[in-house]
């Protein structure tokens, strides 16, 4: 990756790999212990960029990462659920609109945008510091198919005049999922703003009890049209939700054509394939049936 010039403070990291930076949104004439201590108490209330050599993180405190870059090939899904919310492409391959709930250190908006060349994307991004890091993570400037929006996602979705074809939401924070973005009334909204055909993907964070409370308002919002895809290692759960109500699904040609997409994307789609299917043909057997 080229580098670009940065005006970020750079201060010494206390971890004892020499090779680690640590780098702020501040001024350069700033009390770099004070800065210090606040990272690491976890009251620095902005995020930050952390260097390790072949990585960049972007952070809002060292409780979890937001985001990981591979400075080698920025476009390169270095995270596992960020590969996992691109299963959509296992139920439309060619979207057209795509809105991204969250910007972050623009994982999904690089990946989207350097794969899916017909498709026009609009990141919204309620966090002004988040989005000031765009260059320090390789997010493409604004152009005819691409811009990046300073706003409330939920308030965005409510002015949608255009319904978009992928809905992808990615809005864990600190705290976990915004609580904005986390309403059975958001998840409606959204819906709504689905073209025919439309998916709604969720990245679903946070403890057990949250996790299953914030599935049990996305199948409400969506009627059950909803599929899951967990994430193993770091128990997140991926969530597609439909626009509309779907016939039996032919898994067999959904996991055929999976491995032409694994062929394209060089993501693991047949094992996501796999692994959704598994999932949806559990939950219909537990679902009790009239007789």
């Amino acid at each position: 990756m080229k580098r670009r010039s940065s005006l970020l403070l750079a201060i010494e990291s206390p971890f004892p790999d020499a090779n680690v930076k640590l780098r702020l949104l501040e001024p350069p004439d700033s009390c770099h212990e004070t800065l210090r201590k606040r990272v690491y108490s976890g009251s620095y209330n902005k995020p930050f960029v952390v260097d390790n050599g072949p990585r960049r993180f972007l952070h809002f405190d060292f409780g979890a990462i937001q985001s990981v870059m591979e400075l080698s090939n920025p476009v390169r899904l270095a995270l596992a659920y960020t590969r996992k919310m691109m299963a959509f492409l296992l139920f439309n391959r060619t979207p057209k609109r795509i809105l991204l709930l969250g910007l972050g250190g623009g994982s999904l908006a690089k990946f989207c945008y350097a794969n899916l060349p017909a498709a026009s994307l609009t990141a919204v991004e309620v966090n002004q510091d988040v989005i000031a890091l765009r260059d320090e993570f390789g997010v493409p400037a604004d152009d005819h198919r691409f811009r990046v929006i300073n706003a409330d996602g939920a308030a965005h979705i409510s002015r949608l005049s255009h319904c978009k074809d992928v809905i992808l939401a990615d809005a864990c924070d600190r705290t976990g999922i915004a609580a904005e973005l986390g309403s059975v009334e958001f998840y409606r909204r959204a819906r709504r703003r689905l073209s025919a055909g439309g998916i709604f993907v969720a990245n679903i964070c946070g403890d057990k009890d949250s996790a299953t409370a914030h599935l049990t308002r996305l199948r409400d919002a969506f009627d059950g049209e909803l599929l899951s895809l967990q994430v193993q290692t770091d128990g997140n759960i991926i969530a597609f939700g439909f626009k509309e109500r779907r016939p039996d699904l032919h898994w067999e040609r959904i996991e055929a054509g999976a491995i032409d997409l694994k062929r394209q994307f060089h993501l693991d789609f047949p094992r996501y394939a796999h692994k959704i299917a598994v999932d949806s043909k559990l939950r219909e057997a537990r679902v009790p049936r009239d007789t």
